[in-house]
């Protein structure tokens, strides 16, 4: 992980570790933080290999090819506890955004969807195992869109085709509120809870932060989920501290 520099403080000193407790395993460092600065991680003592995140879903493979397993390794592995009954499914992934803060979009890269079809045999298996919830979660799963099927319809299609008993979004952005998203929290199984990024209470912040909505819209979109669904539960975000925040922009 790359998204804050004390998740490369602790990335490095976990393999720096794993070295130390198997100084004659191979250690791998993958994804964000090796996408970002691959060179940093290859110039740790005793990292083996360092693969960015375009690369790592080939790692078994490769491991396969260098002859470096001992034994034979599947992919394929039941995660299954019996005392966890939420499942967490990723739909989507990159960000086409660049908010000022983040440095997701450099090492995740552009905005992609699973197919929906992929995402409801993935659900209807995690329902087999006996997960009671389903969470779907990406780096901006607002921004959903595979084949011309968005977000809402992907959840009308879930909702039709499988017997999820709750089903769950991670993370929303208050200008991906609609009413006709909101119109589908009619069906019980949707969780009544939302993650509405916020990050700043001050327009000229959110401005300088490049995000795409105001205070206004904010509080629209709060408004808008309420008056749908008046048991809901809302969550947040808030940076604070934001590099030329003056005292008055936080307060």
């Amino acid at each position: 992980c790359t998204v804050t520099h004390i998740a490369d403080s602790k990335s490095r000193r976990l393999l720096r570790l794993a070295h130390k407790r198997n100084p004659d395993g191979l250690v791998v460092a993958t994804g964000c933080y090796a996408q970002r600065a691959p060179q940093e991680l290859a110039h740790i003592e005793g990292v083996n290999l360092v693969l960015g995140n375009e690369q790592k879903p080939h790692l078994l493979q490769m491991l396969r090819e260098s002859g470096c397993l001992s034994r034979p390794v599947s992919v394929q592995q039941d995660y299954h506890n019996d005392f966890r009954t939420r499942a967490f499914i990723k739909v989507q992934d990159g960000c086409n955004s660049f908010c000022t803060y983040c440095i997701v979009p450099l090492v995740r890269g552009g905005e992609k969807s699973l197919p929906p079809d992929q995402i409801i045999a993935e659900v209807k298996q995690r329902l087999a195992d006996g997960y009671k919830e389903v969470v779907l979660t990406g780096t901006k799963i607002g921004s959903y869109n595979c084949g011309g099927v968005n977000l809402e319809q992907l959840l009308e299609e879930l909702l039709a085709e499988t017997e999820v008993v709750r089903l769950r979004l991670s993370s929303l952005q208050p200008q991906e509120i609609s009413a006709e998203l909101i119109g589908l929290w009619r069906d019980q199984r949707l969780c009544r809870h939302f993650h509405l990024s916020l990050q700043s209470g001050n327009d000229q912040v959110l401005s300088r932060m490049k995000r795409r909505y105001s205070i206004g819209g904010y509080q629209q979109a709060v408004a808008l989920i309420r008056d749908a669904v008046p048991e809901v539960a809302i969550t947040t975000d808030i940076i604070v501290g934001f590099p030329g925040e003056t005292e008055a922009e936080f307060e």
